[in-house]
């Protein structure tokens, strides 16, 4: 199988989850740009935000997944 059929095979299988990643990705993403737009926080803050959004992606995922199983 070459590279190029197996990443159109790994795509087709994870479709619908890469395209929540990104959505999630560029809400969280433009949701910080704008609130450090009007805010006018330090630099620091805004990349420490963006960094949060790893740690919010993950949590709320797993509260979905949580909350499937009850």
């Amino acid at each position: 199988m070459s590279l190029t059929e197996t990443i159109r095979e790994h795509v087709r299988e994870h479709r619908s989850g890469m395209l929540t990643d990104l959505l999630f990705a560029l809400v969280w993403v433009t949701g910080v740009t704008v609130l450090f737009d009007v805010l006018n926080g330090p630099q620091w803050a805004y990349y420490l935000c963006l960094g949060a959004g790893v740690v919010a992606y993950y949590g709320f995922f797993a509260s979905l997944e949580a909350a499937r199983e009850q």
